[in-house]
């Protein structure tokens, strides 16, 4: 009789099976933080109840060939109009808010992404302060230039944009993280809405990561297709998001106008 396999020595696995994200599954997440409504989808209610809400929103993507992975996308660090006492405009999440989130995305299965509005700090520094949660198979990351703004610069006030020499740095550490605890694919979502907030011709993929560029930015249908179409077509070695305003698009497309984009989304994100 063959012998079992030792516990513990199988490889870990995402919240709803496998090691890869795409293309076998499409990520449906809510965005947002419990300091505000405001703030996003995620934020109203409790987690457990946000993640239920997430669970009906996320139906109709699901397909039978490819079933929906939801993400409670939290905001783990919140961009400031106040400088704050280090002068950094930017105010962390306390551990036991992110592991309560975490805990509601195990309770759903459901990945949690970590989200940086980084104000005067930089991404690298924020990331590499979140690596205990990042060491766990189903938390990945998210970057958010808008909100990563430069000395004399307020958030808020002025658009943030990011180089992609931080993004890649991000990105470099965050695979060695992956490949040396043996975890399964990670997701790293960037944010964008204008041209230039990124710098995404020089942005580097990496073994492990499954690295979005989500077109950002509320709208029409028009509007929001466009962004679309020109940031897919700029950026074609990575994977295309779409995010959604449940208060202030112009008409909040459907699931089955998001499945029409061309690509489709890899990623669809509601604030």
């Amino acid at each position: 009789q063959a012998e079992e396999p030792a516990k513990g020595l199988e490889p870990v696995e995402l919240p709803r099976g496998g090691r890869e994200i795409f293309p076998r599954h499409r990520v449906v997440a809510y965005y947002g933080a419990p300091q505000s409504e405001e703030l996003g989808a995620l934020g109203i209610g409790t987690p457990a109840s946000a993640a239920r809400r997430l669970e009906r929103q996320a139906k109709p993507y699901a397909r039978p060939d490819r079933p929906v992975l939801p993400a409670l996308e939290l905001i783990a660090v919140i961009a400031n109009a106040d400088a704050g006492q280090d002068g950094l405009y930017r105010t962390r999440q306390t551990g036991a808010v992110i592991g309560r989130y975490l805990r509601a995305a195990r309770r759903a299965k459901a990945l949690l992404l970590l989200d940086i509005q980084p104000g005067a700090s930089d991404f690298f520094t924020e990331a590499t302060r979140l690596e205990r949660w990042l060491r766990e198979p189903d938390v990945g990351l998210a970057l958010d230039p808008e909100w990563r703004v430069g000395p004399g610069q307020v958030p808020g006030q002025v658009i943030g944009r990011v180089d992609s020499r931080e993004v890649n740095a991000v990105t470099a550490w965050l695979a060695q993280l992956t490949e040396e605890h043996d975890l399964p694919e990670k997701l790293v979502v960037v944010h964008q809405f204008t041209d230039d907030m990124v710098d995404d011709t020089t942005l580097k993929a990496r073994e492990g990561l499954q690295i979005v560029l989500n077109a950002d930015g509320f709208g029409t249908h028009p509007v929001k297709k466009s962004k679309y179409d020109a940031f897919t077509r700029r950026a074609p070695g990575f994977e295309p998001g779409f995010k959604l305003f449940y208060e202030e698009d112009v008409g909040l497309m459907t699931p089955r106008q998001v499945l029409r984009l061309r690509p489709p989304p890899d990623f669809v994100v509601y604030e």
